[in-house]
């Protein structure tokens, strides 16, 4: 195996770090070779099989103690201990083990389970998203031989990819394993492999299914169609509705908020994203404010059948999903009922339709950033990458924030992560700069230094 070579700066905890990385290189790649897809039944022993592999790691850096737990019909989580010493903190260090779905193995240049080295990147599902930072909490725990200077709660969850349906369930039921003073998330992405950022804001999260019926069964298109309709048609009727023209979210009453972040780089952003030549962003302001601070909303999947399957015949019925992001300030429940009220309103024909809201849930959140645990993230990751440090939003979810911050409402929460626009979180080649794992670990073992008492 190459060894990737991370160009660290000098500090006491450098050496440490740089002779955990080759260990924490190869463990990653273990675990990314386990396709711990928790939201695929077939995949439900891959992933307690990957949180025996996470166990084992804990055990093997030092935790006083290791439990696996779950709630009931939950995917398994691992917390572990390293005891704090006299007078200091207790830092969370969370991260998940589950992944999304491949999308298509067929589709990636290298196998999604088969973990592939290219140009300095890592690449396979769950390189960067989270098992990257499962990899960054242990490869600091290693670099401190099991005893940081802090307290340490390591909280790998199971069932982020879901919406982490049972969280708040197994935060109730292990409120005692996993009360801290600080809490690191490292689920997150920077701006660019060489720009440390701290996460500042996260949408929420609400699904539902909607279903469309019209007929008692499939109708002969020749005999009936025209007085008679069909239900995928009056399905794509209601979904045509979810935007205005210019493409903002026409779901009505959802919050929206604006930025004083700087504006992207359009020709960048749509190269990260792959967008087609001549086809348009959609919505309306900059574009972190429609990334961070405004609804969005997709048809993410849709029961019909497929082109080569299909025939004359008037469909009875037809349903898809719809995904909503929230923007901060908004409330995730009602985000819900408005989206479906709005979807009702717009089905059209008097067909029938039912809407069942999906259970998994997250909400939206903002983050202060003031006092003496975000001076020290700042002082550490700056020192990590030779850059000043970022306050960034992100469009996407981490249920976990919300929930904890909610059953522990004194702990400061941390969102850092290893992730860069050109990781592909969820989609087709994710990958890995190794560079920035390697830098991204060297930062989080310095934090947890500025977080000791004794540290000057």
């Amino acid at each position: 195996m190459p060894e990737q070579p991370v160009a660290l700066p000098a500090t006491p905890v450098t050496a440490a770090v740089t002779a955990a990385l080759p260990g924490a290189r190869a463990d990653l790649e273990r675990l990314v070779s386990i396709p711990s897809i928790w939201a695929d039944p077939a995949h439900a022993d891959d992933t307690r099989r990957s949180a025996e592999a996470v166990a084992e790691l804990a055990r093997g850096a030092g935790a006083a103690d290791v439990t696996i737990i779950a709630a009931d019909g939950g995917a398994p989580a691992v917390v572990a201990h390293w005891p704090a010493p006299d007078g200091a903190p207790t830092v969370l260090l969370y991260a998940h083990h589950d992944v999304q779905p491949t999308g298509g193995d067929e589709h990636w240049t290298s196998p999604p389970f088969e973990p592939t080295e290219r140009n300095g990147r890592l690449y396979g599902r769950g390189a960067a998203d989270d098992k990257a930072g499962v990899m960054t909490h242990l490869a600091v725990l290693r670099a401190y031989d099991g005893r940081p200077p802090v307290g340490v709660t390591l909280f790998i969850e199971g069932e982020e990819e879901s919406g982490s349906p049972t969280l708040a369930a197994l935060l109730r039921e292990h409120h005692d394993l996993l009360t801290s003073d600080v809490i690191v998330i490292a689920d997150s992405a920077n701006p660019s492999v060489d720009v440390p950022a701290v996460t500042t804001s996260l949408r929420g999260l609400v699904g539902v299914i909607v279903e469309v019926a019209m007929l008692e069964r499939p109708g002969h298109s020749g005999m009936y169609g025209g007085p008679v309709g069909d239900a995928l048609t009056a399905l794509c009727h209601a979904l045509a509705a979810l935007h205005d023209e210019n493409g903002d979210v026409a779901v009505p009453g959802l919050a929206r908020g604006s930025s004083e972040a700087p504006d992207l780089d359009e020709a960048t952003f749509r190269s990260d994203a792959g967008l087609l030549d001549g086809v348009e962003l959609l919505g309306t302001g900059s574009i972190p404010e429609r990334l961070w601070h405004k609804p969005a909303v997709a048809v993410l999947g849709l029961d019909a059948p497929r082109v080569d399957d299909a025939s004359n015949v008037l469909l009875p019925r037809a349903r898809a999903f719809v995904s909503m992001r929230l923007a901060p300030g908004d409330d995730a429940l009602k985000a819900q009922a408005a989206l479906t009220e709005h979807l009702q309103a717009n089905v059209p024909w008097g067909a029938q339709v039912t809407i069942t809201p999906e259970a998994g849930i997250a909400e939206p959140y903002s983050l202060s950033t003031t006092g003496t645990a975000y001076d020290a993230a700042r002082s550490a990751f700056a020192a990590a990458y030779g850059n000043e440090v970022v306050e960034t939003g992100v469009g996407g979810s981490i249920p976990f924030i919300a929930e904890f911050a909610r059953t522990f409402p004194g702990a400061t929460v941390l969102v850092t992560g290893v992730g860069d626009p050109a990781s592909r979180w969820h989609g087709i080649d994710e990958s890995l700069d190794l560079t920035m794992f390697g830098k991204g670990v060297l930062g989080e073992a310095l934090l947890l230094a500025e977080l000791a008492p004794d540290t000057p």
